[in-house]
């Protein structure tokens, strides 16, 4: 069940201040200060359903499953302005408003309205983990295990520089949120994901290839369920992630996290990319020991890590 609260008084990274910030959420598992609380964050497209029959990560969470509903509470925020409370009033038409880390001190803030001084983890995929990495740094005692998955503590010139051609699109095109999902499926994916999925085969009904035909489906469909402004503020977000901004070098912030660092990434990740993340390990591990980096073998690129749920579940099994 989606659920609000208020942020009040909120001053921006840009120094903006909004007197009320809704953020929704939803619990699910064990009721809330019963047991070890999971905070979950979405994705780019995603919401707070993270388990259940719609949810975008029931493979990995629920009852039974990797992140266990009958051993923790789990809950997820949604960004401010990605429009799953349906209200058209609590869309944010000025995008470039939020930075990854006003989205991590808004939940932060989440946080403490709840009374949630301790988390036993915090995983996010792709954006989401990436405001998980803001979180972690906001807060250096809060998290027990940091899990980012799919992601990185910064925005890439590569991922800016396709952020920067998203960002176009959504501006510039006469179908915006339609015509920027077939672009974005091109870095979510990879090209061996396409081969071996369509091979190249031939829709004669549709008088199209099925890559084609099953392009545009995913434009369709996010075009009817997701806000242009939606988009446009979540695609800022995404490229403007950096822990590190008048903060110090990486070094100097992540020595402060006191959190178990799980790095989670996908080899064939075209977005934010296995290497990117081994860099990331590799300085870690000079001046943390609790710090792990895992590789999910996987053709689907990006998308891999709301695919690849087996690998997933075996990588945290320890974890949870």
């Amino acid at each position: 069940m989606l659920q609000k609260l208020d942020i009040l008084n909120f001053t921006t990274i840009k120094g903006e201040c909004i007197s009320e910030i809704p953020l929704t959420y939803e619990l699910f598992g064990v009721p809330l200060y019963q047991a070890p609380i999971v905070l979950v964050n979405h994705a780019l497209t995603g919401n707070s359903t993270v388990c259940g029959e719609d949810g975008w990560w029931s493979g990995l969470i629920g009852q039974g499953k990797c992140i266990d509903t009958n051993k923790y509470t789990v809950l997820s925020f949604n960004i401010p302005g990605n429009g799953y409370d349906g209200k058209q009033e609590n869309l944010i038409e000025e995008y470039k408003r939020f930075n990854a880390r006003d989205i991590a001190s808004i939940f932060s803030q989440g946080l403490k309205v709840l009374e949630i001084d301790q988390l036993y983890a915090v995983i996010g995929g792709s954006v989401g983990g990436g405001i998980a990495w803001e979180l972690a740094s906001l807060n250096p005692t809060l998290i027990t295990h940091l899990i980012p998955v799919a992601t990185d503590w910064k925005s890439t010139d590569w991922l800016k520089a396709n952020c920067l051609v998203q960002e176009q699109i959504l501006l510039n095109s006469q179908n915006p949120v339609y015509d920027a999902r077939l672009h974005a499926m091109l870095m979510y994916r990879s090209p061996e994901s396409f081969r071996s999925k369509f091979e190249r085969s031939y829709n004669e009904e549709k008088d199209m290839y099925n890559v084609e035909s099953w392009l545009l489906h995913h434009g369709e469909k996010l075009n009817g369920r997701f806000a242009l402004s939606a988009y446009k503020e979540v695609n800022y977000i995404l490229a403007n992630i950096d822990i590190t901004k008048g903060r110090g070098s990486f070094e100097e912030v992540a020595k402060t996290i006191q959190s178990n660092i799980h790095i989670i990434s996908v080899d064939s990740d075209m977005f934010f990319t296995a290497n990117e993340d081994k860099i990331t390990f590799e300085k870690l591990r000079r001046i943390k020991q609790n710090v792990t980096h895992s590789i999910v073998n996987s053709v689907h690129g990006h998308d891999a890590f709301l695919i690849e749920f087996k690998q997933l579940s075996a990588l945290l099994k320890e974890v949870f």
